[in-house]
């Protein structure tokens, strides 16, 4: 039996370690198949581009698998602390995340790479802030909602007030300039605190004046101008502005139902950019065909539904601060899932979100492994709830 100490209302908080065989095995086996389906598609949409820039065609693949392995290590770490320290942490951790958000702005802390600032450098290792601010938020607000819900529901400032700390984060990520983050950023928080209880007609009105100012800002910038035109129609200009959505609607119609076959991609030769990493999903596409889209859309529809089951049972089991987590990160993992694979299909206007577990990168990598290590966590203390309260009903 578990070690278990009370929390300030009285509710249980398991602080054993969890074993192997406790793991949620469909977020386990969920996960660990969108990693290793990224790894096999790094590596052969980066092979061409990483022995011209390198002479080494591994070298992302190398890279990548050194992620993936912290990223492993983060979620195992993660899925040993009790849901309890991070509600303790909340507040510290989002204050750390705004500082990071500053400290990539200032000059030779922030690296810039294609005319964006998003990565802070710790000596040898860039990070990018912007994953890190995202689960900040998420367990800052679902802390607020937990603490603070009759006023969350019942006044204005019950929400503007942490919204107003959200917008703050989401100015500094315009700053960047990281778009794709800042909306992503505002939608997740706008969901945790619609979960919290925000009347509908206050959360509309907010809905509204958040849309009209994303809009305005989009079009404020002759930048994301461009990027709106192209996408409304990439082949007026196929050989500039619209370039790589075309390069990757070829990748995709290429595909048909079973694909050219792993490695047999040609739109990786040097046609379409950043095959590895905001576009891998394209390569995919187009070497495994719609089968393989369906199979890797299936893997994310497991992983977030058993976040969003995950909530609905912490909720039912007392746990609320894990409910509103799990939520949330279920939320974030299907949305940023959809904006990367809709601007590939030329759906949405192109944002620099990478693919969940799949693309490229340390820092999206190892935090969203750490993501699943909250979902993780979830599931064990919840089922330790439900084993601790099957006594009880017995006796009753």
């Amino acid at each position: 039996m578990r070690a278990t100490t009370a929390n300030a209302q009285g509710r249980l908080t398991w602080r054993g370690p969890v074993r192997p065989g406790e793991l949620d095995p469909i977020l386990v086996t969920s996960a660990m198949a969108l990693l290793a389906l990224g790894l096999v598609m790094v590596a052969s949409a980066s092979i061409t581009v990483a022995a011209r820039d390198f002479g080494e065609p591994w070298h992302y693949l190398s890279k990548q698998l050194v992620f993936v392995g912290a990223g492993i290590a983060a979620a195992w770490f993660v899925a040993q602390v009790p849901l309890a320290r991070w509600q303790q942490v909340a507040m510290p951790l989002f204050l750390t995340a705004m500082a990071m958000l500053v400290l990539v702005l200032v000059p030779g802390l922030g690296r810039t790479v294609n005319g964006s600032t998003r990565w802070l450098e710790l000596g040898p290792v860039g990070f990018q802030v912007s994953e890190v601010v995202k689960v900040a938020v998420l367990v800052y607000l679902s802390d607020f909602v937990v603490r603070r819900p009759q006023v969350v529901r019942t006044q204005w400032g019950g929400f503007l007030r942490p919204l107003a700390l959200v917008a703050v984060a989401a100015f500094l990520l315009l700053l960047e300039p990281d778009f794709g983050a800042a909306v992503v950023l505002i939608a997740m928080s706008l969901a945790i605190l619609f979960l919290g209880g925000v009347r509908l007609t206050r959360f509309s009105i907010l809905v509204g004046a958040v849309t009209a100012g994303l809009a305005l800002l989009a079009l404020s910038s002759p930048y994301r101008v461009e990027r709106i035109t192209a996408f409304l129609d990439p082949w007026a200009d196929p050989f500039d502005s619209g370039f790589q959505l075309t390069q990757s609607l070829i990748a995709i119609g290429s595909g048909s139902w079973t694909g050219v076959g792993l490695g047999a991609s040609v739109q990786k030769l040097f046609y379409l950019p950043e095959a590895h990493t905001d576009f891998l999903f394209a390569i995919f596409a187009e070497e495994t065909g719609l089968l393989g889209v369906l199979s890797v859309l299936a893997l994310y529809t497991a992983l977030v539904g058993r976040a969003f089951l995950l909530a609905g049972r912490a909720e039912r089991a007392g746990m609320p601060f894990a409910g509103f987590l799990s939520a949330g990160i279920g939320l974030w993992i299907a949305l940023q899932a959809f904006i990367n694979i809709g601007v590939n299909m030329g759906v949405l206007p192109t944002k620099g979100l990478t693919l969940p577990l799949m693309s490229y990168g340390g820092s999206s990598t190892l935090v969203m492994c750490a993501a699943v290590g909250i979902l993780l966590r979830t599931g064990y203390e919840v089922e330790a709830a439900a084993r601790q309260a099957r006594p009880r009903e017995a006796t009753s």
